[in-house]
């Protein structure tokens, strides 16, 4: 080490153990805003705050869309700009979309890209299922304003927050059967690994064995038979010890190969099927301010503007909907990355993950349990 380095060394290494702690920000700004929201009433503050915004929000569309039909040029751009404001006021308010979608960001590994599109096609999928139940509902069969808004607020929006539960006791129970399989097979995967050891120091000491044998045509001294020897069994030693510990099978927490794909590798096949299960259950519910939206245009005679404004209404809705999921998918690989750190045992961590994924799925299911009940 040169002199400058040694001079600087001191001033670093406190500034690198602190550095070390900064993982506990998220968790604990998560658990602090957590604490304001059901503990303080914040979440009762923030659903008055977005109710508000979004009966103003609704007042102007109607003042734009009269606007639209009079042949204002610029009322089209103010229309769109009032579906993407209330989209946004919309998702700011309790939603079982947010709960869904972070839920499940924390409880499985999955990319914050994939979650992000999967937040967006959520969104539009709510856009789709509205203009689906307006127009289903007042050109096949005949209702107006008050049966089509019952129909979603009295039907479909509680089948959205029983779906939301069933998912979230899904993701419960995948995680409490990958924490009983993890309980189950410790001793073996110990097993394992150490006749996986026992293997690989068998192979090489067969193979350093046939090292010590003498060229054909030489002859081999007494004095360098017990050299080879202890040669061979310390080797022996090392390479199984260092095997046994840094390669076990299935690990998903080290650093090292594997020999096989692990069980989220194998579980990444119903990605499809998973992406479409939250799709659906977020979509059956469709946003109130787009029923409104819909129908007034169809009245005026305004379809084309008011289809145009549902899709900007969930993509304004989205927009917060993927800070969600960017969030949970960050907190997720922080506690990850931390518990692979202080676990680097492969049974220990995946016990662990598989308690995040089981309290993660308990969660959204109490939650949309809580919004299940005064729906029903």
């Amino acid at each position: 080490m040169s002199l400058h380095d040694t001079l600087r060394a001191p001033a670093a290494r406190p500034r690198m153990r602190w550095m070390r702690w900064l993982w506990l920000l998220v968790p604990l700004a998560c658990a602090g805003v957590a604490l304001w929201l059901w503990g303080f009433g914040g979440a009762e503050r923030i659903s008055r705050w977005a109710a508000a915004n979004q009966r103003d929000v609704q007042n102007a569309m109607a003042g734009t869309i009269r606007r639209l039909k009079g042949g204002d040029p610029t009322a089209m751009t103010g229309l769109m700009t009032l579906c993407f404001a209330y989209g946004f006021f919309h998702a700011a308010g309790p939603g079982h979309g947010k709960l869904l979608l972070g839920g499940y960001g924390l409880g499985r590994p999955v990319a914050a890209l994939r979650l992000s599109l999967l937040a967006v096609l959520s969104s539009l999928g709510q856009a789709a299922m509205a203009v689906i139940v307006v127009y289903g509902a007042l050109t096949l069969l005949g209702w107006g304003r008050e049966e089509t808004v019952g129909l979603a607020e009295d039907w479909l929006a509680p089948a959205s927050y029983a779906a939301v539960g069933m998912i979230g006791l899904w993701l419960a129970l995948r995680g409490l059967r990958h924490l009983w399989r993890s309980l189950r097979s410790g001793g073996e995967e110990t097993q394992g690994t150490h006749a996986h050891a026992h293997a690989h120091a068998h192979a090489h000491a067969h193979a350093h064995a046939h090292e010590t044998h003498p060229i054909e045509g030489t002859e081999a001294t007494p004095e360098a038979s017990p050299h080879h020897h202890a040669h061979v069994h310390a080797h022996v030693h090392d390479h199984a010890h260092d095997h046994a510990h840094d390669h076990p099978h299935g690990a998903t927490c080290s650093c090292g190969h594997v020999h096989g794909p692990s069980p989220e590798d194998a579980e990444n096949v119903h990605g499809l099927r998973d992406a479409l299960l939250l799709i659906g259950a977020i979509a059956i519910r469709p946003c109130t301010g787009a029923l409104f939206l819909l129908i007034l245009t169809w009245r005026m005679g305004l379809t084309g503007a008011g289809i145009a404004g549902a899709f900007v209404m969930g993509l304004g809705t989205a927009s917060l909907t993927v800070a969600v999921a960017l969030i949970s998918v960050a907190l997720r690989d922080s506690t990850r990355a931390r518990l692979a750190e202080a676990l680097p045992e492969a049974r220990h961590c995946a016990r662990a993950l598989a308690a995040l994924e089981l309290g993660a799925g308990v969660l959204i299911a109490l939650l949309a349990m809580q919004m299940l009940l005064p729906a029903l």
